[in-house]
């Protein structure tokens, strides 16, 4: 399985989860770029949002986005809002690596006032080494993009 690039972001509540995460997948081999915030000074995370997004539009088939905020929910609810993006809020590794299998998920978000550290490591992991099982699915996921499209038209 080739690695995708992973842009990253994070509001003030996920800041230090993004510093640890975007340092270990480096030291894993993949390419992850920082798309903010700097601190964990306050700050509004539809901005991140829309920067890993907008990311992972460009290169679909290629990348991931990794958003967290303190429960994933306002990440998540601001990602699906882009076209081609399949946001799934994470709390358990079966969710995780389903959402990729069934969902063929690109952009994975958790709370980092919801679940521990080491949760949160495992989650992304399954969700990073998961594949998207196509068939069935298929056809799922196109039909969630007919909506998406409908829905935008």
């Amino acid at each position: 399985m080739t690695k995708r690039k992973i842009y990253i972001g994070a509001d003030s509540a996920g800041y230090e989860w993004k510093q640890t995460f975007a340092a270990k997948l480096r030291e894993e081999g993949y390419e992850v770029e920082d798309c903010g915030t700097d601190s964990a000074a306050s700050c509004h995370y539809p901005v991140f949002a829309q920067t890993v997004c907008k990311k992972v539009q460009q290169a679909p088939d290629t990348s991931f986005g990794i958003l967290i905020c303190g429960t994933g929910i306002g990440m998540s609810m601001c990602a699906n809002k882009y076209n081609g993006i399949r946001a799934a809020v994470c709390g358990d590794t079966y969710s995780a690596r389903l959402t990729r299998n069934h969902n063929d998920a690109n952009v994975l978000c958790m709370g980092a006032r919801v679940i521990g550290p080491c949760l949160a490591e495992d989650i992304l992991h399954a969700f990073l080494e998961a594949e998207f099982e196509g068939g069935r699915h298929a056809l799922r996921v196109a039909m969630m993009a007919d909506i998406e499209a409908e829905q935008r038209a």
